[in-house]
């Protein structure tokens, strides 16, 4: 990567009275089947434009497109042949990029992944442990349940490695109670309107279901039709944290709780490589994963107990908001750079 030589612990302190740089960073998203891909890339740009605060321009080529992962590798290939910094990737998968970022490599371009773990030893990640966020969603409910009842799970788009980590992560927890039934699993990608519809469906098919496990993106739907169907007081199911369902939450008293993967992990991961190009070098032992290339950040849980902060939180904002956070600048070079 392209390395300016700053000491990491003095770059914020002399980053306003250095010498201008200027960056360009690649953003590759290979989905846009969702409001919260729009958000993350709106994040991120907010996160951009605040770096020339501090004397830092930092231009973006952004590829924001339903493609496949054959698709995407072209895109990332398109940045490595514009010359960009730096490249932060949405990936649609966790192995395939493996051979274009050695590519990026050898071009002396960074590259971090964003809220899914890729296997590449020339990629950092960047994001939640998405195993951990499926497994408190489901420890949540089982502790909800009080360790026994018949579940049914609601996955997100079947393949995409952050719903197989979630998968993963949400088995953990219900192996682990040996007094929960799952009934079936099933996918609704990730969609609003397809998690209600699997979700009247699974009524149909099943007269004693006790708990929901859905993921962000498809829980109002799921709730939608729960609520329909009269059950709020007899099912205990996940929610997301979604501005419009927070309101519908919060109204209905639903039994409810929800992991959080803010949107502004993208921007998290862009303070992340701008420190990096300005020469930081990151601290020992920081890295885990499945890869052992992660950056784990945390990961909020929002239930009863604090969901009347998280309405606040969404006060003004459009239906399709999601609860956001965002890694501060001096917060990533304090938490990971020597």
């Amino acid at each position: 990567m392209r390395i300016i030589g700053l000491a990491a612990a003095a770059l914020v302190a002399t980053i306003g009275t250095a010498s201008a740089q200027s960056f360009t960073i690649g953003l590759s998203n290979g989905w846009t089947g969702s409001e919260w891909r729009t958000q993350m890339i709106e994040e991120a740009q907010a996160a951009a434009a605040a770096w020339a605060e501090r004397g830092v321009t930092v231009n973006l080529v952004i590829q924001s497109s339903d493609v496949d992962v054959q698709g995407q590798i072209g895109a990332v290939r398109n940045m490595i042949n514009q010359g960009v910094d730096a490249i932060i990737i949405n990936p649609n998968s966790p192995t395939a990029f493996d051979p274009i970022f050695a590519q990026a490599a050898a071009a002396e371009i960074l590259v971090i992944a964003t809220d899914a773990e890729v296997s590449s030893p020339d990629a950092i990640y960047v994001g939640i442990d998405q195993t951990d966020y499926g497994r408190k969603g489901c420890a949540w409910l089982v502790e909800a349940l009080g360790g026994e009842g018949n579940v049914v799970t609601i996955q997100g788009l079947a393949g995409h490695p952050a719903n197989e980590m979630r998968v993963a992560g949400c088995r953990e927890s219900f192996a682990a109670a040996p007094g929960i039934t799952v009934l079936t699993e099933t996918n609704a990608n990730w969609d609003q309107a397809q998690g209600q519809q699997t979700m009247q469906n699974l009524l149909a098919t099943y007269d004693n279901i006790d708990g929901v496990y859905v993921q962000d993106g498809m829980a109002a739907g799921a709730w939608r039709a729960i609520v329909a169907a009269g059950l709020t007081a007899d099912i205990v199911a996940t929610g997301e944290v979604r501005k419009d369902f927070l309101d519908l939450w919060s109204a209905g008293g639903y039994n409810s709780g929800a992991s959080v993967n803010p949107p502004g992990v993208m921007a998290s991961a862009l303070n992340v490589a701008v420190l990096r190009l300005l020469g930081g070098e990151f601290e020992e032992d920081i890295f885990g994963g499945v890869y052992g290339n992660a950056i784990f950040l945390d990961i909020p849980f929002i239930d009863n107990t604090n969901l009347a902060d998280a309405v606040a939180a969404a006060e003004g904002q459009p239906g399709h908001w999601s609860v956001t956070d965002v890694l501060s600048i001096d917060d990533a070079e304090a938490m990971f750079f020597e």
